[in-house]
């Protein structure tokens, strides 16, 4: 009992006093000192004479440097307290160029606060705090009332929508970084965002791997290799012969889209069991539609799932040999089915969102902000991913999934997220995959990295 009640005195202390620069537990620059001083002259006072305020730089307590600044636009002004930055700029001459270290202030960089005012009213519409290398990902205030709500917002989703502080808006005039996660520890998904850059070893060195045997990489159709390494049609089991061209295409790895992430799956399995994947479980069928339903009828003519069956299976496949256990995918939990997000920020505004939906996957619009989640929540874990997307070759046109993908996020050592794609035997940025399958859905299966890969 006495240590309950001495936590929450700790934590009451906490909550009453700013905790300044000189304690901050992720490591950034902290202005809540220099606010303090602020808030008469450019927090609360009305735009006109917000205006007159030349920008000022001023240190905190540990020497970091901050400018403080207006910043207007249509409807709201900006008032900015941001971290000092050196960024190298290219100066070009006539004699040649070369590089300087020029001083910045970029107002979305860890470290940065800033608030948002109405322009007509002059009232605090919110204010945001960015911590992180990645400015898409961000918490941020709004009043409500007597007490303010919190948004923690990641690459456009939001993590958690409107959620009650306690505290009054004003507080967070002079709140520190550090305030903020006391405030809201047991109210904000912090797991989602906050994260150990040294779990990821094992996914930085796959795609090292990988990236290194692109080269060795040529697509073609329905084409694998079976657990004896031959190469077989994924469609009949039936060997499957080349016209060779060259010395050069003999060497070549021939690969489909699922061969493809076979063989990285191969790569995990073969060391530990010897032999790779058979292809007979690979294609059994996971999901079950009625023979007379529109699914069903169609499913007669077309394979509306091979994909997605491809992924199910094959991600059990490696969980079974590390398990030492066969495990069919409906007892494996290799599919992600997490729904992370309360809603998105659209064009049109905010709209709620189902981020999940059972045998179809994600919207590839959340797939930025859904990796970040992952990567943080299961570190050193890629994902098999299956696209269902509009199969024009035939008509009507039909919902299908027929390709697949491998998605590798990981933090990098300066805590900055990254994803490699890698899709039909070569590498991709997650922004390009997004720009390529916008209209499309993708179905997710996880798998554990290995520093112990090795594909053939």
């Amino acid at each position: 009992m006495m240590k309950k009640i001495l936590g929450s005195i700790i934590t009451l202390f906490f909550l009453a006093i700013p905790l300044f620069a000189s304690y901050n537990s992720i490591g950034i620059s902290d202005s809540s000192e220099i606010r303090m001083d602020l808030e008469e002259k450019w927090f609360t006072a009305p735009l006109s004479a917000v205006r007159q305020n030349v920008p000022e730089i001023r240190n905190n307590d540990n020497g970091d440097r901050f400018q403080i600044r207006l910043e207007e636009n249509e409807t709201t002004f900006n008032v900015f307290v941001s971290p000092q930055a050196k960024v190298n700029v290219t100066v070009y001459s006539d004699t040649g160029y070369y590089i300087e270290k020029q001083i910045v202030y970029p107002g979305d960089a860890a470290g940065s606060w800033v608030l948002i005012r109405d322009k007509k009213t002059g009232k605090p519409i919110r204010i945001r705090y960015y911590f992180l290398k990645n400015s898409e990902v961000y918490v941020q205030f709004t009043p409500s009332g007597k007490i303010a709500l919190a948004d923690l917002v990641m690459f456009g989703n939001y993590a958690a929508r409107g959620v009650p502080t306690g505290m009054p808006f004003e507080k967070f005039y002079t709140a520190s970084f550090e305030d903020v996660m006391i405030i809201t520890q047991n109210k904000l998904p912090w797991n989602y965002v906050l994260v150990d850059p040294e779990l990821y070893h094992s996914i930085k060195q796959m795609i090292a791997v990988i990236r290194e045997k692109l080269p060795l990489i040529q697509m073609v159709p329905d084409a694998m290799y079976n657990e004896n390494n031959e190469l077989v049609h994924i469609s009949t089991g039936k060997p499957l012969e080349l016209q060779q061209n060259n010395t050069k295409s003999e060497k070549k790895l021939s690969l489909s889209s699922a061969g493809f992430v076979k063989w990285i799956a191969d790569g995990l399995v073969e060391p530990l069991s010897g032999g790779m994947i058979k292809r007979e479980p690979l294609i059994t069928e996971t999901v079950t539609v009625k023979d007379v339903g529109h699914l069903g009828i169609l499913s007669q003519r077309y394979n509306l799932f091979f994909s997605l069956d491809w992924i199910r299976n094959l991600a059990s496949a490696v969980i079974s040999v590390y398990a030492g256990k066969n495990y069919l995918f409906n007892q494996s939990g290799v599919d992600v089915t997490v729904n992370p997000f309360a809603s998105s920020i659209t064009d049109s505004g905010v709209s709620n969102v189902v981020t999940f939906i059972e045998n179809t996957g994600y919207t590839v619009s959340v797939l930025n902000s859904l990796m970040y989640v992952l990567a943080a929540t299961e570190p050193g874990t890629f994902y098999f991913g299956a696209i269902r997307g509009t199969d024009r070759t035939v008509s009507p046109e039909i919902k299908a999934f027929n390709d697949c993908v491998a998605f590798f996020p990981y933090f990098m050592d300066d805590g900055a997220f990254a994803c490699t794609v890698f899709m039909n035997g070569r590498e991709m940025t997650l922004e390009d995959f997004c720009l390529l399958y916008s209209e499309d859905f993708v179905y997710l299966t996880r798998v554990k990295s290995s520093e112990q890969f090795f594909p053939y």
